[in-house]
């Protein structure tokens, strides 16, 4: 510094302003990472709009391959609708067909058990009084005959109808009963249980098929089915039967009853 003035300080400015300059300005190597940095955002941004419109694509292959699946299905069941109302019609028809047949076959049976009518042929005049004489104007011996013959032929029909009908088979009620057949404890050989209940044999019995059920603590019983006809059969003369083998057998119960 000579007589007040500072000759350098120019150096001290510069130096000042570098210094500033280096606290404002980054190192050069940040400044190349950011770059990098937003060049790797740029690049997944782009790579996530391009899978977005690619999922929005495949939604809408979905959607319109559900819509041609529903039409096709629509069109199907229109089909069926279709066809079932083509079979309701025919049974409609078949089932006025079978009334009407019902309805002759009643009409030919009631003509059939009617009282016939007898006409009677007057023969003609061959000419002459004497003629004339041996001619009964009224028919009634004719007429008496006639009505013998129709109750005979009337009383034949009726006969063979009534033993035709008792020829028949009537229709048997049956029912199909469950039996559980318990045992006195877990030491009973079920074996010969199902074989003493099958024993019992009875006009109109029919056994089916058995099962062992657990009960608790070890015991089984024995779950067997028969089928008996509801006139021959009672349900208390076969738990009597069956209960007659109290050796082996503690309690029979009903576990099912249906009729058939």
């Amino acid at each position: 510094m000579d007589h007040g003035v500072w000759i350098d300080k120019y150096k001290f400015d510069d130096a000042e302003r570098r210094f500033h300059e280096h606290l404002v300005t980054p190192p050069k190597g940040q400044s190349t990472r950011r770059i990098v940095q937003d060049i790797e955002k740029a690049r997944k941004h782009i790579q996530n709009s391009l899978a977005g419109k690619a999922s929005a694509g495949e939604q809408h292959g979905d959607v319109t391959v559900r819509l041609s699946n529903v039409e096709k299905e629509n069109q199907e069941l229109r089909i069926t609708v279709t066809d079932l109302q083509k079979s309701l019609s025919c049974l409609e028809k078949r089932l006025m067909i079978i009334e009407g047949n019902s309805k002759n076959i009643q009409g030919s049976q009631t003509s059939q058990h009617s009282p016939r009518t007898c006409t009677v042929e007057i023969p003609k005049e061959n000419g002459g009084a004497d003629s004339s004489d041996s001619i009964d104007l009224f028919g009634s011996d004719e007429e008496e005959e006639d009505d013998a013959e129709t109750k005979r032929v009337r009383e034949e029909r009726l006969k063979q109808y009534q033993e035709k009908k008792s020829k028949k088979a009537g229709v048997v009620a049956k029912s199909s009963i469950v039996l559980d057949v318990k045992p006195w404890d877990d030491e009973t050989d079920m074996a010969n249980v199902e074989e003493v209940v099958r024993s019992v044999k009875m006009d109109g019995l029919l056994w089916g098929a058995s099962k062992l059920v657990p009960i608790g603590y070890g015991i089984k019983k024995l779950q067997i089915q028969c089928v008996v006809e509801d006139d021959k059969v009672g349900v208390d003369i076969l738990e009597e039967e069956i209960t007659k083998f109290e050796d082996l057998v503690q309690s029979v119960d009903v576990a099912a009853f249906n009729k058939i």
